[in-house]
């Protein structure tokens, strides 16, 4: 090879690295869960989805019924909102995603979760591309999503959620956790209106993302009336034999320690508790 030919090569090598050919079609049979990698884009199959029964989700009833319903109707194919679910941390908003499509897809088989991180919105759009003319329904997710100051995420997702020419594809819904209900922190909102020359039209243009979402789902800190249920509800579950005089002692002493009451604290005391019992957690 000449050093012209040699030169050709690695300038090939780097046009492709730079603009690598369209991913290939997953085999969505594979699984009933992936996850999104861009670059090189590619679906990774989830053998096992890290989710718990809609049963074992205490204290949400509202928002359980809600989003169930809502996944119910775009599983079988008819309309259906994108969804936030926002609020107390550690309450269940992730866990109830996850349960809600493990019901929807037994009921109809046809629905795959698709999880992407908050760092890959940007590459959503190629995600979308992919999954347009599949045969199957989509519901792409995104735990804890929010956006800091600086940071211009947000229009990437704006664009594909609607309003981009495309539009969102009618086999995909998004649904998305935060702690923020309008994804930003209130500080880089009150920053904007401070600073920009028209503070109104700045602000909108800040939050107007959380107006795609058609349904805002709410998660409160919960009662100890609740956080004991929670914890109850698993010990029936798993068989761990516990009298309600010593979990409440023990549970309570266990929250005061955290210094916080949450379905995940809640399930944090029930693995102590497990293994100092000797009853393994097979979810």
């Amino acid at each position: 090879m000449s050093a012209d030919d040699a030169v050709l090569v690695r300038i090939a090598e780097a046009l492709e690295r730079i603009a690598p050919p369209p991913a290939p079609a997953p085999d969505f049979s594979a699984a009933d869960a992936f996850v999104w990698a861009p670059e090189p884009d590619r679906l990774i199959p989830v053998p096992r989805v890290n989710r718990v029964e809609m049963g074992l989700l205490v204290g949400i009833d509202r928002s359980r019924d809600t989003l169930m319903e809502n996944t119910l109707r775009f599983a079988r194919g008819l309309p259906a909102n994108n969804a936030l679910l926002w609020g107390a941390r550690g309450m269940g908003k992730s866990s109830l995603v996850k349960a809600a499509h493990a019901r929807a897809n037994a009921e109809t088989g046809t629905l795959r979760l698709i999880e992407i991180h908050r760092e890959d919105i940007p590459s959503i759009g190629r995600l979308l591309g992919l999954l347009r003319d599949q045969g199957l329904r989509f519901l792409v997710f995104c735990d804890d999503l929010s956006f800091d100051k600086d940071d211009s995420h947000y229009k990437s997702l704006k664009a594909v959620l609607d309003g981009g020419i495309a539009g969102r594809p009618a086999n995909v819904l998004f649904y998305a956790t935060s702690n923020r209900r309008h994804l930003m922190p209130r500080d880089m909102i009150e920053n904007e209106r401070s600073t920009a020359i028209n503070p109104s039209e700045a602000t909108e243009e800040k939050v107007s993302l959380s107006d795609r979402f058609g349904l805002w789902l709410g998660f409160h800190p919960c009662t100890q009336d609740e956080f004991l249920a929670m914890i109850r509800g698993y010990c029936d579950h798993f068989g761990i034999d516990i009298d309600d005089a010593r979990l409440r002692a023990e549970a309570v002493e266990w929250r005061q320690s955290r210094g916080a009451m949450s379905g995940r604290v809640a399930w944090q005391f029930v693995q102590d508790l497990a293994g100092r019992e000797g009853v393994p957690l097979d979810l």
